[in-house]
C-alpha cells in the first residue's frame, strides 16, 4: 500500500481529491445534523457512529481550538 500523502501527488486531480473528499465528508456531516441522524465514520481503523449531538460537539471544539482568544472570551 502506498502511503505517500495524496495531496503531493503530481497528478493535479490526484491532489485535488483530497479537498473534495474533505467537501464531502462535511456535506454529509451538515444532513446528518439537519435530519438529526448518525453517520459512520472510520477513526483508527473502527467503525464509529457518530450522532447530530456528537458532530455539533466536535466542530464546537474544533471552533474553540482554532480561536486562540476563545479562552478570554468566556
Amino acid at each position: 500500500m502506498n502511503t505517500a500523502d495524496i495531496r503531493t501527488s503530481t497528478d493535479p486531480d490526484l491532489a485535488g481529491s483530497y479537498a473534495a473528499m474533505l467537501s464531502a465528508s462535511r456535506a454529509a456531516e451538515d444532513l446528518a445534523v439537519r435530519t438529526n441522524t448518525c453517520i459512520l465514520v472510520s477513526i483508527d481503523g473502527k467503525d464509529v457512529r457518530l450522532t447530530a449531538q456528537d458532530l455539533l460537539k466536535m466542530r464546537e471544539q474544533e471552533a474553540h481550538q482554532s480561536d486562540p482568544l476563545a479562552d478570554l472570551k468566556e
